[in-house]
């Protein structure tokens, strides 16, 4: 997958924005960050539920790893774009999203 598709992706969750977060875009909803893209090392870092950081991880360990120390223990993890498929981005951008949205956003979702 490449950077363009992250966003275009990222930006069709419902209130989805772009902003920028340590010099790189990220994505937010009701301003809290749940995905930041890392483009020049082919990277988008995810804000998951430690469930699904752990289901993901070992469902696919080539392709997400939890990020080092605190942050990688409250669920954020790296997704390597270079092997990622879409429907595997997609499932992982809407976990971030689920994860970060406010409740009744969520919920108006489902």
């Amino acid at each position: 997958m490449l950077p363009e598709d992250v966003r275009i992706l990222a930006l069709m969750l419902p209130e989805a924005v772009a902003g920028a977060h340590s010099g790189n875009p990220d994505f937010r909803v009701g301003g809290r960050v749940f995905a930041t893209l890392w483009v020049e090392e082919a990277r988008v870092v995810l804000r998951l539920a430690p469930a699904d950081q752990a289901a993901l991880c070992e469902a696919e360990p080539d392709l997400f790893t939890p990020l080092d120390g605190a942050w990688g223990r409250r669920g954020w993890t790296n997704l390597d774009l270079d092997l990622c498929a879409e429907d595997v981005l997609r499932t992982a951008l809407l976990a971030a999203w689920r994860m970060t949205a406010p409740p009744d956003l969520s919920a108006a979702y489902d």
